[in-house]
């Protein structure tokens, strides 16, 4: 296939992909967090791409995937990674999902777990309850105001310890800045509340928790919701908050790329 893709979904939207690397080579597929796009991945595809086919796409109302009508919940943004798969002809893959991309790998998994040869969780959780507010005061704001105040106030809480002149959080207040406020706004309806704890009993796939060393409570959370999956594996990346990947890419490579080598050693044995 192309390198850039359009794959349709079963309701007429359209899903933007990205993918690079050798045909033959094992999939690891990259899903974004809630207003970002693929490009937040850029150093992980750089890395990998000589060895990986690395596919990587815009979660639905994000990039320049399609917007949805009305609110999104979860088993609609695990479906459309399942769509992408499927559009990709990609049969199983190493999933590495961020922030919101984590319950969308889960409601993946659940719907059809042998389409998963691993699972990286990256500062996101299986579980999130009594934030309705928080999620509706952000969606007031960007319907009201535009998403200039949300990038403002996003970019530098993602990325504790960089300077507000750091081309780092300019990068990331620009990505922010041009998601669509309808596809926000769909997302902060199934970041209100979710609960796939029940699909973590059936993980039965090598599990790798990552997360910003900095970013807040993440660092006790992801073990506590996770650690019961059997062997599985926790790390830090040390000056980075809830973008890890971003912030301090060279960390998180080396992490992520230690984790792939084993599962594809396991693979080939």
């Amino acid at each position: 296939m192309n390198p850039i893709e359009d794959i349709a979904t079963a309701d007429g939207g359209s899903l933007h992909v990205r993918i690079e690397g050798p045909d033959d080579a094992p999939c690891v597929a990259f899903s974004n967090s809630v207003l970002s796009d693929l490009s937040i991945w850029d150093g992980q595809a750089e890395a990998l791409k000589d060895r990986f086919r690395v596919l990587r796409y815009d979660q639905r109302g994000h990039g320049c995937s399609s917007l949805t009508t009305g609110p999104m919940n979860f088993n609609g943004y695990g479906a459309d990674l399942l769509a992408v798969l499927d559009g990709c002809g990609i049969d199983r893959c190493i999933f590495v999902g961020l922030s919101m991309g984590v319950p969308t790998g889960l409601a993946a998994y659940r719907a059809a777990p042998d389409r998963f040869a691993a699972f990286v969780a990256v500062d996101g959780m299986a579980k999130s309850t009594g934030r309705a507010a928080f999620w509706a005061e952000r969606r007031d704001t960007a319907q009201n105001t535009g998403m200039e105040e949300i990038a403002e106030s996003t970019a530098l809480r993602w990325l504790p310890g960089c300077p507000d002149a750091d081309p780092t959080v300019e990068a990331a207040r620009q990505m922010i800045q041009k998601t669509p406020v309808e596809g926000f706004s769909a997302a902060t309806h199934a970041l209100e509340g979710y609960d796939f704890s029940a699909a973590l009993d059936a993980i039965a796939v090598p599990f790798l928790g990552i997360f910003g060393a900095l970013d807040g409570a993440m660092p006790q959370t992801m073990p506590q919701q996770f650690g019961a999956i059997p062997d599985a594996e926790f790390a830090a990346i040390p000056a980075a908050g809830h973008i890890p990947n971003f912030q301090n890419p060279n960390a998180f490579n080396q992490v992520l790329g230690r984790f792939l080598d084993q599962v594809t050693a396991r693979e080939i044995a």
